[in-house]
């Protein structure tokens, strides 16, 4: 970042309120904004947004309309309320303030792993709660709490059409893979990856008709189990170290984005009314 240019993250984060323009994703999960986001009402019959001092329960449409979705499947499930949505996006997107490189379109939702039993929590229960960890053995594998229920919501939100994948640690991706006996190729959508085991994260595909938003790459064909069960074993068996190269260039260090980095209709987002 040039001197004296201001950080991408301080002008998104800066935003109250989405732009009033019509909805767009715009960009890469990872490097973009959203245009005419919506906001999830803090509470609905089947769902609460958490930490709303974060302003991030905001997103696409159709990724409202998904967690409202879900949520209504979740409340069907023994010992569910319905869901507690975290992180979503800021207002107008765009790279944050603070914690995830993603959720910069308004087509991610971060949802807890922890049921509900409470839909009427004030704004500072929802700052005080928090969700419950799914792990044990560094994430190799689930712990007591995981129920099939976990295993049914995971499964129905995979099988939404309109989901690209679900980021989850690599134990429960390899349980699911134990557990299903029926259609496994949702099983294709569950990634594993670090972290993920408070929550799981769901990333919807670009919707159709907005060209400005860039998808990420399909999965890999197959249920990736396998996979799954290969970094497992590496988490109970680190594998070596690699040696390090004493010629190797150091590597840099990740700067923080300015609005010049983003695509160009961002800036007429962050302008917008």
């Amino acid at each position: 970042m040039a001197s004296g240019e201001t950080a991408a993250k301080q002008l998104f984060g800066a935003k109250p309120n989405g732009s009033q323009q019509q909805p767009a994703p715009i960009g890469s999960y990872a490097k973009g904004c959203v245009a005419g986001a919506v906001q999830l009402p803090e509470t609905g019959a089947t769902w609460q947004a958490m930490r709303l001092s974060r302003n991030r329960n905001w997103g696409h449409p159709e990724t409202i309309d998904f967690i409202e979705k879900l949520s209504r499947f979740a409340a069907r499930q023994r010992g569910w309320d319905g869901l507690y949505i975290g992180d979503i996006s800021q207002p107008r997107g765009g790279p944050m303030l603070s914690g995830h490189r993603s959720h910069q379109i308004g087509l991610d939702v971060d949802i807890w792993m922890l049921p509900p039993d409470q839909l009427d929590l004030n704004s500072r229960q929802r700052e005080d709660l928090s969700s419950i960890s799914m792990r044990r053995a560094n994430g190799a594998f689930v712990n007591n709490s995981w129920t099939p229920q976990h295993h049914a919501l995971l499964r129905a939100a995979a099988k939404d059409k309109r989901v690209a994948r679900i980021f989850v640690f690599p134990g429960a991706k390899v349980q699911m893979c134990k557990d299903e006996t029926g259609d496994r190729r949702w099983l294709r959508k569950i990634r594993p990856w670090w972290g993920h085991h408070y929550h799981f994260h769901v990333r919807l595909k670009c919707p159709k008709g907005a060209r400005g938003c860039t998808n990420q790459a399909a999965p890999p064909k197959g249920d990736g189990c396998g996979a799954a069960q290969t970094w497992v074993d590496d988490i109970l068996n680190p594998p070596p170290p690699k040696p390090v190269d004493p010629n190797a260039p150091k590597p840099k260090p990740r700067r923080d984005y300015t609005l010049s980095d983003l695509p160009k209709q961002c800036a007429s987002v962050l302008q917008s009314n």
